[in-house]
């Protein structure tokens, strides 16, 4: 079977948020996530989710029973075991596919450290739940970190050829990424830059 590689690139066009699960305090309820220089980057496996996810419904919707084999074996399955006689390989497998974290280019991220410019990269937008009257319900005041729109750069490795096609249609189905999509943040385009071929 002959095996792909892809880079892709993730363009925002507005203010993004992918949780890192901490707060700072009283200050904001929610940091994005960020590397060891104070960068922000997109875990692979949160990519891998939404790629996954994009195929799924592709699927559903074509009622392409093979496209759904082909995503198990490409990206693993997780199941609970039914019965304690089952082995591991039957209850989970890992696939052979593997996202790399998306991050700022190697360039944009020099330049960024070298000038210590990382705070300018962040913000704290507040939002409030509102009440049937249309006033502010009590406590519902929250803070949350976002970062700039920006361009952001992965890898795929390892995926079957027969699957490019509709991993291309796919990445042009996600257009939002992160939390609080439905509030109008994360909206993003991704494009390929190169598919390479690589003997299995």
């Amino acid at each position: 079977t002959k095996m792909i590689n892809i880079k892709y690139k993730i363009e925002f066009f507005n203010e993004w948020h992918c949780g890192s699960g901490l707060s700072a305090g009283a200050d904001v309820d929610a940091l994005v996530i960020k590397d060891k220089n104070n960068l922000p980057y997109i875990p692979g496996k949160t990519i891998k989710g939404l790629v996954r996810q994009a195929l799924e419904e592709i699927a559903e919707y074509i009622d392409k029973l093979d496209l759904m084999k082909d995503i198990n074996v490409n990206f693993g399955v997780e199941r609970q075991s039914s019965t304690e006689k089952e082995n591991l390989t039957d209850i989970q497998s890992r696939g052979t596919i593997f996202f790399t974290n998306a991050t700022l280019t190697t360039e944009l991220s020099s330049s960024i450290i070298a000038s210590e410019t990382q705070e300018h990269l962040y913000r704290s937008i507040a939002s409030t739940a509102i009440n049937e009257n249309g006033v502010a319900k009590k406590n519902s005041l929250r803070k949350i970190q976002t970062t700039i729109p920006c361009e952001l750069h992965g890898d795929i490795f390892g995926l079957n050829k027969s699957l490019e096609q509709d991993i291309r249609v796919a990445l042009a189905f996600i257009k939002r990424l992160g939390v609080s999509r439905n509030r109008g943040l994360g909206r993003c385009k991704f494009t390929i830059e190169k598919i390479e071929e690589v003997k299995a």
